[in-house]
Protein backbone atom coordinates (compact mmCIF):
# COMPACT_ATOMS: atom_id res chain seq x y z
CA UNK A 1 0.00 0.00 0.00
CA UNK A 2 2.79 2.33 0.90
CA UNK A 3 4.50 1.76 -2.51
CA UNK A 4 1.57 2.45 -4.41
CA UNK A 5 1.05 5.89 -2.50
CA UNK A 6 4.67 6.91 -2.92
CA UNK A 7 3.82 5.61 -6.94
CA UNK A 8 0.72 7.91 -7.03
CA UNK A 9 2.84 10.97 -5.43
CA UNK A 10 5.83 10.62 -7.67
CA UNK A 11 3.21 10.94 -10.10
CA UNK A 12 1.92 13.43 -9.32
CA UNK A 13 4.73 15.55 -8.48
CA UNK A 14 5.93 15.34 -12.23
CA UNK A 15 2.94 15.81 -13.36
CA UNK A 16 2.90 19.31 -11.67
CA UNK A 17 6.51 19.80 -12.80
CA UNK A 18 5.88 19.19 -16.06
CA UNK A 19 3.03 21.28 -16.46
CA UNK A 20 5.04 24.40 -14.42
CA UNK A 21 7.23 23.56 -17.17
CA UNK A 22 5.16 23.85 -19.85
CA UNK A 23 3.47 27.09 -18.94
CA UNK A 24 7.27 28.55 -18.29
CA UNK A 25 7.62 27.40 -21.76
CA UNK A 26 4.99 29.99 -23.03
CA UNK A 27 8.01 32.69 -21.98
CA UNK A 28 10.75 31.66 -23.31
CA UNK A 29 10.91 32.91 -26.63
CA UNK A 30 13.74 32.08 -29.80
CA UNK A 31 14.16 33.10 -33.34
CA UNK A 32 14.38 30.94 -35.68
CA UNK A 33 16.64 31.53 -38.51
CA UNK A 34 16.42 30.20 -42.18
CA UNK A 35 17.93 30.70 -45.35
CA UNK A 36 16.75 29.81 -48.61
CA UNK A 37 17.78 29.90 -52.29
CA UNK A 38 14.43 31.71 -54.35
CA UNK A 39 15.38 34.79 -56.02
CA UNK A 40 16.99 35.59 -59.37
CA UNK A 41 20.47 35.21 -59.75
CA UNK A 42 22.51 38.67 -58.94
CA UNK A 43 19.10 39.83 -56.50
CA UNK A 44 20.64 41.20 -53.05
CA UNK A 45 19.23 39.31 -50.03
CA UNK A 46 16.11 39.96 -48.77
CA UNK A 47 14.93 39.63 -45.20
CA UNK A 48 11.71 38.55 -44.24
CA UNK A 49 10.48 38.58 -40.74
CA UNK A 50 7.27 36.41 -40.21
CA UNK A 51 5.47 36.89 -37.13
CA UNK A 52 1.83 34.63 -36.17
CA UNK A 53 0.03 33.81 -33.38
CA UNK A 54 0.88 36.50 -31.11
CA UNK A 55 -2.63 36.12 -28.80
CA UNK A 56 -1.83 38.86 -26.82
CA UNK A 57 -2.99 39.76 -23.68
CA UNK A 58 -2.70 43.36 -22.49
CA UNK A 59 -0.62 41.63 -18.83
CA UNK A 60 2.30 39.51 -21.70
CA UNK A 61 4.31 42.55 -21.01
CA UNK A 62 7.37 40.07 -21.80
CA UNK A 63 5.95 38.73 -24.49
CA UNK A 64 4.93 42.64 -25.68
CA UNK A 65 8.70 43.30 -24.44
CA UNK A 66 10.17 40.29 -26.99
CA UNK A 67 8.08 41.40 -30.28
CA UNK A 68 9.10 45.13 -29.95
CA UNK A 69 13.13 44.27 -29.94
CA UNK A 70 12.92 42.47 -33.43
CA UNK A 71 12.98 45.95 -34.96
CA UNK A 72 16.59 45.90 -34.19
CA UNK A 73 16.72 42.81 -36.70
CA UNK A 74 16.09 45.08 -39.31
CA UNK A 75 14.40 43.28 -42.08
CA UNK A 76 12.93 44.26 -45.50
CA UNK A 77 9.68 43.01 -44.98
CA UNK A 78 7.11 42.03 -42.61
CA UNK A 79 4.99 38.87 -42.86
CA UNK A 80 2.11 38.55 -40.06
CA UNK A 81 -0.29 35.46 -41.27
CA UNK A 82 -2.42 36.64 -38.09
CA UNK A 83 -4.21 35.65 -34.50
CA UNK A 84 -2.70 38.49 -33.10
CA UNK A 85 -5.61 39.13 -30.42
CA UNK A 86 -5.51 37.07 -26.82
CA UNK A 87 -8.08 39.57 -25.42
CA UNK A 88 -10.76 41.92 -26.76
CA UNK A 89 -8.61 44.82 -24.79
CA UNK A 90 -5.30 43.74 -26.33
CA UNK A 91 -5.43 46.61 -29.63
CA UNK A 92 -3.40 49.28 -28.10
CA UNK A 93 -0.78 46.57 -26.30
CA UNK A 94 -0.66 44.86 -30.04
CA UNK A 95 0.53 47.72 -31.86
CA UNK A 96 2.70 49.23 -29.45
CA UNK A 97 3.98 45.46 -29.77
CA UNK A 98 4.93 46.04 -33.31
CA UNK A 99 6.15 48.95 -32.43
CA UNK A 100 8.72 50.42 -35.36
CA UNK A 101 8.03 47.11 -37.29
CA UNK A 102 5.21 49.19 -38.50
CA UNK A 103 7.46 51.29 -40.32
CA UNK A 104 8.85 47.95 -42.44
CA UNK A 105 7.43 47.25 -45.42
CA UNK A 106 4.82 44.40 -44.31
CA UNK A 107 1.34 42.23 -45.92
CA UNK A 108 -0.68 40.64 -43.67
CA UNK A 109 -3.80 38.27 -42.97
CA UNK A 110 -6.32 37.61 -39.99
CA UNK A 111 -7.01 34.06 -38.05
CA UNK A 112 -9.97 33.27 -36.21
CA UNK A 113 -8.48 34.84 -33.47
CA UNK A 114 -8.67 37.97 -34.82
CA UNK A 115 -12.51 38.07 -35.54
CA UNK A 116 -13.91 35.85 -32.11
CA UNK A 117 -12.73 36.73 -28.50
CA UNK A 118 -11.00 33.30 -26.98
CA UNK A 119 -13.60 31.19 -24.72
CA UNK A 120 -12.64 28.62 -22.16
CA UNK A 121 -12.19 24.60 -24.01
CA UNK A 122 -11.90 21.37 -23.29
CA UNK A 123 -7.80 21.42 -24.07
CA UNK A 124 -7.86 17.62 -24.64
CA UNK A 125 -10.57 18.61 -27.49
CA UNK A 126 -7.19 19.71 -29.53
CA UNK A 127 -5.76 16.77 -30.05
CA UNK A 128 -9.11 14.79 -31.31
CA UNK A 129 -9.98 14.72 -34.70
CA UNK A 130 -11.38 17.95 -36.23
CA UNK A 131 -15.18 18.01 -36.20
CA UNK A 132 -15.64 21.03 -38.19
CA UNK A 133 -17.08 23.27 -35.30
CA UNK A 134 -15.80 26.27 -35.12
CA UNK A 135 -16.50 29.03 -32.20
CA UNK A 136 -18.01 31.36 -33.82
CA UNK A 137 -20.06 32.84 -31.48
CA UNK A 138 -18.08 34.22 -29.19
CA UNK A 139 -17.77 38.41 -28.95
CA UNK A 140 -16.19 39.79 -31.86
CA UNK A 141 -12.95 41.51 -31.63
CA UNK A 142 -12.08 44.95 -33.13
CA UNK A 143 -10.46 43.45 -36.43
CA UNK A 144 -11.51 46.44 -38.27
CA UNK A 145 -9.35 49.06 -35.65
CA UNK A 146 -6.62 46.57 -36.15
CA UNK A 147 -7.08 46.22 -39.89
CA UNK A 148 -6.95 50.19 -40.42
CA UNK A 149 -3.98 50.94 -37.62
CA UNK A 150 -1.84 48.42 -39.93
CA UNK A 151 -3.14 49.83 -42.89
CA UNK A 152 -2.61 52.98 -42.06
CA UNK A 153 1.05 52.26 -41.43
CA UNK A 154 1.38 51.01 -44.66
CA UNK A 155 0.90 47.31 -44.22
CA UNK A 156 -0.93 45.84 -47.01
CA UNK A 157 -4.36 43.71 -45.71
CA UNK A 158 -4.43 40.26 -48.18
CA UNK A 159 -8.16 39.42 -47.66
CA UNK A 160 -8.60 37.31 -50.73
CA UNK A 161 -6.56 39.39 -53.11
CA UNK A 162 -3.66 39.79 -54.75
CA UNK A 163 -0.88 42.90 -54.92
CA UNK A 164 2.40 44.15 -55.74
CA UNK A 165 4.83 45.63 -54.00
CA UNK A 166 8.16 47.02 -54.45
CA UNK A 167 11.07 45.90 -51.37
CA UNK A 168 14.54 46.50 -51.58
CA UNK A 169 14.87 46.68 -54.98
CA UNK A 170 12.88 43.77 -55.74
CA UNK A 171 9.55 43.56 -57.46
CA UNK A 172 7.15 41.34 -55.25
CA UNK A 173 3.53 39.50 -56.35
CA UNK A 174 1.64 38.75 -52.87
CA UNK A 175 -1.60 37.01 -52.68
CA UNK A 176 -3.95 36.05 -49.38
CA UNK A 177 -6.57 34.53 -48.06
CA UNK A 178 -8.71 35.19 -45.60
CA UNK A 179 -8.99 32.54 -42.40
CA UNK A 180 -9.18 28.95 -43.97
CA UNK A 181 -9.68 27.16 -40.74
CA UNK A 182 -13.41 29.41 -40.46
CA UNK A 183 -13.75 28.51 -44.61
CA UNK A 184 -13.35 32.53 -45.29
CA UNK A 185 -11.23 31.68 -48.17
CA UNK A 186 -12.10 32.60 -52.01
CA UNK A 187 -9.60 30.27 -53.41
CA UNK A 188 -11.26 31.54 -56.70
CA UNK A 189 -10.36 34.93 -56.43
CA UNK A 190 -6.72 34.83 -56.04
CA UNK A 191 -6.71 31.68 -59.00
CA UNK A 192 -4.36 31.61 -61.57
CA UNK A 193 -0.88 31.85 -62.58
CA UNK A 194 1.24 34.16 -60.27
CA UNK A 195 3.24 36.95 -62.08
CA UNK A 196 5.76 35.17 -64.42
CA UNK A 197 7.65 38.85 -63.98
CA UNK A 198 7.60 39.35 -60.66
CA UNK A 199 11.45 39.05 -58.92
CA UNK A 200 9.16 36.20 -56.19
CA UNK A 201 5.83 35.21 -55.46
CA UNK A 202 4.47 34.66 -52.33
CA UNK A 203 1.12 33.11 -51.07
CA UNK A 204 0.13 33.92 -47.90
CA UNK A 205 -2.35 32.42 -45.42
CA UNK A 206 -3.33 32.03 -41.61
CA UNK A 207 -4.00 28.55 -41.65
CA UNK A 208 -2.21 26.03 -44.04
CA UNK A 209 -4.79 23.94 -45.57
CA UNK A 210 -3.86 21.52 -47.62
CA UNK A 211 -6.12 23.28 -50.86
CA UNK A 212 -4.57 26.45 -50.50
CA UNK A 213 -1.28 25.51 -50.49
CA UNK A 214 -1.96 22.92 -53.28
CA UNK A 215 -3.40 26.14 -55.66
CA UNK A 216 -0.49 28.63 -54.53
CA UNK A 217 1.76 25.88 -55.30
CA UNK A 218 0.17 24.94 -58.22
CA UNK A 219 -0.29 28.61 -59.60
CA UNK A 220 3.28 29.35 -59.43
CA UNK A 221 4.22 31.48 -55.89
CA UNK A 222 7.52 30.34 -54.90
CA UNK A 223 6.74 30.43 -51.03
CA UNK A 224 4.28 29.99 -49.23
CA UNK A 225 3.67 31.40 -45.29
CA UNK A 226 1.64 30.07 -42.90
CA UNK A 227 1.09 30.08 -39.23
CA UNK A 228 -2.05 28.68 -37.26
CA UNK A 229 -0.18 25.14 -36.12
CA UNK A 230 1.09 26.58 -32.98
CA UNK A 231 4.22 23.88 -33.80
CA UNK A 232 2.13 21.42 -32.40
CA UNK A 233 2.43 23.55 -29.27
CA UNK A 234 2.43 20.11 -26.98
CA UNK A 235 5.24 18.31 -28.78
CA UNK A 236 6.92 14.86 -27.66
CA UNK A 237 10.62 15.31 -26.59
CA UNK A 238 13.07 16.29 -29.66
CA UNK A 239 9.86 18.86 -30.93
CA UNK A 240 7.48 16.23 -32.92
CA UNK A 241 4.49 17.32 -33.35
CA UNK A 242 1.38 15.22 -32.30
CA UNK A 243 -1.09 17.48 -34.20
CA UNK A 244 -1.91 20.88 -36.57
CA UNK A 245 -5.28 21.94 -36.27
CA UNK A 246 -5.97 21.41 -39.66
CA UNK A 247 -5.10 18.50 -42.84
CA UNK A 248 -1.74 19.62 -42.83
CA UNK A 249 0.78 16.36 -41.13
CA UNK A 250 2.32 16.92 -38.22
CA UNK A 251 5.55 16.16 -39.90
CA UNK A 252 5.24 20.15 -41.43
CA UNK A 253 3.73 21.54 -38.33
CA UNK A 254 6.39 24.14 -38.18
CA UNK A 255 9.74 24.88 -40.07
CA UNK A 256 10.77 25.09 -43.84
CA UNK A 257 9.07 22.81 -46.21
CA UNK A 258 8.33 21.93 -49.95
CA UNK A 259 5.64 21.17 -51.20
CA UNK A 260 3.99 19.03 -51.73
CA UNK A 261 6.29 16.62 -49.28
CA UNK A 262 9.00 15.69 -50.51
CA UNK A 263 8.81 17.65 -53.99
CA UNK A 264 11.90 19.04 -55.22
CA UNK A 265 13.38 22.65 -56.50
CA UNK A 266 12.17 22.39 -60.05
CA UNK A 267 9.16 19.83 -59.73
CA UNK A 268 5.84 21.38 -61.59
CA UNK A 269 3.38 22.23 -59.36
CA UNK A 270 5.58 22.85 -56.24
CA UNK A 271 7.00 25.79 -53.86
CA UNK A 272 8.66 26.32 -50.59
CA UNK A 273 6.62 26.36 -47.83
CA UNK A 274 7.44 28.29 -43.97
CA UNK A 275 4.44 27.63 -41.22
CA UNK A 276 6.19 29.50 -37.97
CA UNK A 277 5.60 27.95 -34.71
CA UNK A 278 4.07 30.69 -33.65
CA UNK A 279 4.43 33.49 -30.36
CA UNK A 280 1.50 32.20 -28.28
CA UNK A 281 -0.96 30.24 -27.22
CA UNK A 282 -4.99 30.92 -25.98
CA UNK A 283 -4.50 32.67 -22.66
CA UNK A 284 -7.27 29.47 -21.38
CA UNK A 285 -4.24 27.01 -22.61
CA UNK A 286 -1.37 28.42 -21.61
CA UNK A 287 1.10 25.36 -21.63
CA UNK A 288 4.01 24.94 -24.66
CA UNK A 289 5.81 21.63 -24.32
CA UNK A 290 9.04 21.08 -26.55
CA UNK A 291 7.76 24.05 -28.85
CA UNK A 292 9.56 27.52 -27.71
CA UNK A 293 7.31 30.32 -29.01
CA UNK A 294 8.98 31.69 -32.25
CA UNK A 295 9.17 34.02 -34.90
CA UNK A 296 11.37 33.39 -37.86
CA UNK A 297 13.65 35.45 -39.82
CA UNK A 298 13.81 34.14 -43.30
CA UNK A 299 16.97 34.94 -45.40
CA UNK A 300 15.92 34.53 -49.23
CA UNK A 301 18.87 34.49 -51.66
CA UNK A 302 19.68 34.08 -54.92
CA UNK A 303 18.96 30.67 -56.36
CA UNK A 304 22.41 28.64 -57.39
Amino acid sequence: MAFRSRLLLGALTAGVAGLGYAHFETKWFTLRRVSVDILPAGAQPLRVLHLSDLHLTPSQNRKHDWVRSLAELEPDLVVNTGDNFGHVQALTPILSAYGDLLDVPGVFVFGSNDYFAPTPRNPFGYLMPDRGRRHVRSPTLPWPDLRDALESRGWVGLWNRTDSLEVNGLRLTVAGVDDPHLEYDDLAAVAGPADPSADLRIGIAHAPYLRVLDQFAHDGYDLTIAGHTHGGQVCLPGGRSLVTNCDLEPERAKGLHRHPARSQPGDPGSNYLHVSGGLGTSPYAQVRFCCRPEATLLTLRPRR
